[in-house]
């Protein structure tokens, strides 16, 4: 009979759950941040952008029509298209402002729970 080849020691069962659930926890957790950085910049750029447009169309418009209703010697579409870009502007910085706060959130709490 041929003789079998040794076989290694084996890891403690309790080394090699260990190492199990930190590979479980790093994959539930790359499941979870499973965005691409790409796409969520394409998408943040359109979503300031269309918070910015809209008012500033709805402005003008609205300008327009007050314009054609009620003439003066000013213009109310030139006053509320500015008016309708600086609401704008205001809304995509609070937006923008609030985003980066979560993601310093986030990234503060993906650095404890890598300290852990």
């Amino acid at each position: 009979m041929r003789e079998q080849p040794p076989v290694p020691e084996a890891k403690s069962e309790a080394t090699l759950a260990e190492e199990v659930g930190a590979k479980a926890m790093r994959k539930l957790k790359a499941r979870r941040h499973s965005t691409s950085p790409v796409w969520f910049g394409l998408g943040m750029m359109g979503l300031v952008g269309w918070s910015v447009v809209v008012p500033t169309l709805l402005g003008a418009a609205l300008g327009l029509w007050m314009d054609r209703n009620h003439p003066g010697a000013h213009s109310w579409t030139l006053a509320l298209l500015v008016a309708g870009l600086v609401l704008g502007c205001v809304n995509a910085w609070r937006w923008i402002d609030k985003e980066d706060k979560a993601m310093g959130e986030e990234q503060k709490n993906k650095e404890e729970d890598d300290d852990e």
